[in-house]
């Protein structure tokens, strides 16, 4: 049986990696799209071989899929959701899921009511690198986890300088786009949660007024590990990485915190340093299989909608830090779903 997906927003993110992670899957094909703007629509279909262009959600929602991948802007995806889960079809929801950790919520309980799947895109976590950093410190390679990095500043590539930068209202700024993959990452990688964070925030001259281009965000989490992670869309020549250090050893990655199953882990201990090998497979096709398989019951999709309440709640307090200068409890209120 096969998965027939419409796509909602005609967005760079799904031409670049959702279209071909569908279609890599041997149950998946993409039957229809949907942008408020009808031309543009077409033209999406015909560039991407999609067979049908629709230019309102009831038009999609009515059509033979039984999914949609929303990329729209994060202020519409609360909405398209709860529309999607009252049609019956599964949801997977790039990151931010909404604008508040409440709307997230109601999202949450709207999919368990409906009885579909909701999934977050956090595509980090479907990253060899990180698969295997998560499994080394499961494994005790580094003892007892302290304290981890993250380097996640990179420069926003023109195409994408357009409402990220200049709409607060469409939830723009660096903490939502980026610091929510930070959060969901440590916590796939240390299997720990972030219960307060201290946060600053910067505009270094990219993004507009009201608008952050760059965070520094200070985090502590349940086991008392203490985190650190930079967020950036204006350091042209920047690295990424992403690093756990703990009692009897380090783990190093390098050049991971990216879209592309790219970079290298060094586990370092008393031993010596270890290369450890991972698969390079696509990110978004093992996040789609993962939802595939969620979608016929065979478990979760590999970021839950729980998952996306954590990253985005996360969000929401290192931006009231930054506003207030003061340290913010993280309550991600999973039981109030309940």
């Amino acid at each position: 049986m096969s998965v027939k997906w419409g796509l909602i927003g005609s967005s760079t993110i799904a031409r670049q990696f959702m279209i071909d992670a569908i279609r890599a899957q041997p149950d998946g094909e993409i039957s229809a799209v949907m942008s408020s703007n009808p031309e543009r629509a077409m033209a999406y279909a015909m560039e991407n071989g999609i067979p049908a262009a629709v230019s309102s959600l009831d038009a999609l929602l009515g059509s033979d899929i039984d999914a949609v991948y929303i990329s729209t802007t994060n202020e519409l995806h609360f909405e398209q959701a709860l529309a999607a889960a009252r049609a019956g079809k599964h949801v997977l929801c790039e990151k931010p899921l909404a604008l508040t950790s409440d709307d997230a919520r109601k999202m949450v309980a709207a999919a368990k009511a409906a009885g579909i799947v909701l999934g977050t895109n956090h595509h980090l976590r479907n990253a060899g690198a990180h698969r295997a950093m998560r499994d080394a410190v499961a494994a005790g390679r580094i003892g007892n986890p302290i304290a981890a990095r993250v380097f996640h500043s990179v420069y926003l590539p023109e195409n994408l300088q357009g409402w990220r930068i200049t709409r607060p209202e469409a939830g723009g700024g660096v903490v939502l786009d980026i610091t929510v993959h930070d959060a969901d990452t440590l916590r796939f990688v240390l299997g720990d949660d972030p219960v307060e964070v201290s946060a600053f925030t910067q505009s270094a001259g990219m993004a507009g007024s009201g608008l952050e281009d760059g965070a520094m965000c200070l985090w502590r989490f349940k086991s008392g590990l203490i985190a650190q992670s930079h967020e950036g869309f204006t350091t042209r020549f920047a690295d990424t990485g992403f690093e756990v250090h703990g009692s009897r050893g380090s783990l190093i990655a390098r050049d991971v915190m990216t879209q592309k199953p790219a970079g290298s882990v060094l586990l370092r201990t008393a031993s010596g340093e270890e290369q450890l090998s991972f698969d390079r497979e696509d990110l978004y096709t093992r996040s789609v299989r993962g939802f595939h398989a969620a979608v016929r019951g065979e478990g979760q999709p590999p970021a839950t909608g729980e998952d996306g309440i954590w990253s985005l709640a996360s969000a929401e307090a290192a931006l009231q830090s930054a506003a207030s200068g003061k340290t913010v409890k993280i309550d991600p209120k999973l039981g109030s779903m309940n």
